[in-house]
């Protein structure tokens, strides 16, 4: 499970704190402390890090999930890794 998963079902269970079960709810944080546990930072130059916080603010992003998101684009753009296709039910709905 990514990072990005487990702060959506704690971002859910918060909204929703009085029907989520106790056990469901210490799985929940378990799983969020482990992850923390294992992050690793990665230090910038200020710059870097300036230019950082302004891109996560416009893409309602945390930093760690904005650098995943520069890797893999730069990744997928440079073919390191596979693209992404767009799959029929997505947002985008082909007009112009």
């Amino acid at each position: 499970m990514t990072t990005r998963d487990t702060a959506t079902l704690l971002e859910d269970a918060a909204d929703r704190i009085a029907d989520i079960s106790r056990a469901d709810l210490q799985i929940m944080l378990r799983r969020a402390a482990l992850q923390l546990r294992n992050t690793g930072d990665i230090s910038m130059d200020d710059d870097v890090e300036k230019a950082l916080r302004d891109l996560a603010g416009e893409f309602g992003m945390m930093r760690n999930d904005t650098i995943r998101y520069i890797v893999r684009e730069w990744m997928e753009k440079n073919t390191y890794l596979p693209v992404h296709q767009l799959d029929e039910d997505g947002d985008v709905d082909g007009s112009g």
